[in-house]
């Protein structure tokens, strides 16, 4: 079987209350052997953490204060992070970054708070998650004020250029998640994918949300990776078996993990 990990899912998300057993099961009957947890805020982060407990060695935790929890108590949040990040066990640094769709009303504190956890992952050599949407400019603005820190990790749920990928590789040793959105008709993801190698792809779900055809308008979770896998390697003239043994090795290599086979 084709070994899978997804590299970002909100399994601890109340979408999946009534059946993440069940949910869990069945990816692991889809060859993911491993999942990604990123953070969000303080009171997630309890069920997050709670969820990776109870599925040890599968389910691995980040911390991180995601942009869109950024408020006027910001600063209790990110100490809340700082403090987590002390206590070790975690993967990564992530979700962080910068969201202009939502709400602009925080931007400039939402590039302080990035800033923060770029820094804070550098010192403590772990990788970053970032998120980026309709933020392009302040997230470059961030990178420039923190070019020379050691910073590895992967932009997740990208959508963008081939010319967007290599100005993220400037500032540090940078991959994508690639998720569902890959898989939708109209998208211009496949013809991005053709040009940006293997070795920089991660693959992702981000369930519950950016579920792939042909399950868009349904829950999305982890056992609909292999549909992600299949669309990267039509774009790329390769086998699902080689998106498998690629992306699989890109984050063990980005998250310091050796996933388990399922």
């Amino acid at each position: 079987m084709m070994k899978f990990i997804d590299t970002h899912t909100h399994l601890y998300d109340e979408a999946f209350n009534s059946d993440i057993d069940q949910a869990v099961e069945r990816a692991k009957m889809a060859g993911v052997s491993g999942c990604i947890l990123p953070a969000i805020d303080m009171d997630n982060q309890i069920k997050l953490l709670s969820l990776s407990d109870r599925y040890p060695g599968y389910l691995y935790p980040c911390t991180g204060l995601h942009p869109t929890s950024v408020n006027s108590s910001f600063r209790e949040e990110l100490q809340y992070v700082y403090d987590c990040s002390c206590k070790g066990g975690f993967c990564a640094i992530g979700e962080i970054g910068i969201d202009g769709y939502w709400s602009r009303d925080f931007i400039r504190e939402q590039m302080e708070v990035f800033e923060s956890q770029l820094r804070l992952a550098s010192k403590l050599n772990l990788p970053v998650i970032i998120h980026s949407r309709e933020a392009t400019d302040e997230i470059f603005e961030v990178l420039r004020s923190v070019r020379g820190e050691s910073l590895r990790g992967v932009f997740h749920a990208f959508s963008g250029s081939f010319e967007t990928f290599i100005r993220y590789s400037e500032y540090g040793d940078f991959m994508i998640g690639i998720g569902g959105i890959a898989t939708y008709k109209n998208s211009k993801l496949p013809e991005t994918l053709k040009k940006i190698p293997l070795d920089r792809i991660l693959l992702e779900t981000d369930s519950p949300w950016l579920t792939p055809s042909p399950h868009r308008g349904k829950r999305n979770e982890p056992s609909f990776i292999p549909l992600i896998a299949a669309t990267i390697a039509q774009a790329k003239g390769c086998t699902a078996e080689d998106v498998a043994a690629a992306t699989t090795q890109n984050a063990e290599k980005l998250f310091g993990i050796k996933f388990n086979n399922t």
